[in-house]
């Protein structure tokens, strides 16, 4: 199961649909992709990546260490410059390499 929101002002969450915005100048940010077989869920910058393994919860900033895990249910987190986008997984498999985060969902 996957599902992507991104809260409201009063706390709820709603489907994010909006087209996303650019960061401010001179922000540091990294590349993220976020996909399954059938669907891109998110396809942009972001400041960071945060998600849940079996060792616990963890961060992917910008120029983060190659790195690949397998993803536990959670909720992917996502900060942009738009505000903070969350995916439901329910597993994957997430890849960082050269500044830029692949997950993959749905294998």
């Amino acid at each position: 199961m996957t599902d992507i929101t991104t809260p409201n002002q009063n706390g709820t969450t709603t489907q994010n649909t909006a087209p996303q915005r650019s960061t401010a100048p001179g922000e540091v940010t990294l590349q993220a992709k976020i996909w399954s077989p059938f669907r891109v869920y998110f396809d942009g910058k972001a400041k960071s990546v945060s998600a849940v393994n079996k060792t616990g919860p963890f961060d992917i900033l910008p120029h983060h260490h190659n790195f690949i895990t397998l993803l536990d249910a959670c909720d992917l987190v996502l900060d942009t410059a738009g505000g903070e986008t969350r995916i439901k997984i329910s597993g994957g498999v997430m890849h960082v390499h050269q500044n830029a985060v692949t997950v993959f969902l749905e294998v």
